[in-house]
């Protein structure tokens, strides 16, 4: 039989505990269960909830669908369920007023970038003060610059008014070298960014333990 929240002991219930005490009072555990709902036959959502937590060392934000489908009682249904709220989390806390000052802020906002086995190409747009606007990821997979197009980059930086946009991607081999594709990327999307009128404050490659910023060796044109 399937076990439910609502068949728990109401002491164990960490929805009453919600309640009663607020959401900082749960654990990881508990908080993983309320968002599940119920396990399923021979797992109950308490178990569940331990794989997850297992399976991303107690990292949730760091998972990603493919790993939340692998994990035995998450359907798809409750992968998407978990992935958006773990994504709406992210995006409520985009909202404090971040100003990216350099190089450093950037890779405490993409350090997720490191751990990937592909590569991921991320926006940050960004207001007059340097305040960050949004954080998107962009494409997935081996970057080119048929796949990165302009128009997919800059839809949305255009729609947030940003004054500004930095460009972050990884390479998975670790190797931080630009190569050619990635100076001809940066290129092409900087011609665009000044005919929309957007300052490409950088352009950032990011490695399992050192990255390559464009704009500190020189190499963004002026705009």
């Amino acid at each position: 039989m399937i076990k439910r929240l609502k068949s728990l002991p109401e002491f164990d219930r960490p929805r009453e505990k919600m309640e009663q005490k607020g959401p900082k009072a749960l654990s990881n555990l508990e908080l993983l269960a309320v968002l599940l709902g119920s396990g399923i036959k021979g797992k109950d959502v308490f178990e569940v909830a331990r794989d997850i937590l297992k399976a991303t060392q107690d990292n949730v934000a760091s998972i990603n669908f493919e790993t939340l489908r692998n994990i035995e009682g998450v359907g798809r249904a409750k992968a998407c369920q978990l992935m958006a709220a773990i994504e709406y989390s992210k995006r409520l806390l985009m909202r404090d007023n971040i100003e990216i000052k350099g190089v450093r802020d950037v890779l405490a906002l993409t350090g997720e970038l490191k751990d990937k086995k592909q590569e991921y190409f991320l926006t940050l747009t960004l207001d007059g003060a340097s305040r960050l606007i949004q954080k998107r990821t962009v494409f997935i997979g081996t970057l080119n610059k048929s796949i990165v197009h302009p128009r997919e980059v800059f839809a949305d930086a255009i729609q947030d008014r940003a004054a500004g946009i930095i460009f972050v991607h990884n390479h998975p081999s670790g190797n931080t070298d630009p190569s050619e594709e990635d100076f001809a990327i940066t290129e092409r999307l900087s011609e665009v960014a000044k005919i929309v009128g957007i300052d490409v404050f950088d352009h950032i490659i990011i490695g399992k333990d050192k990255h390559f910023s464009f704009q500190a060796e020189g190499l963004l044109k002026k705009q």
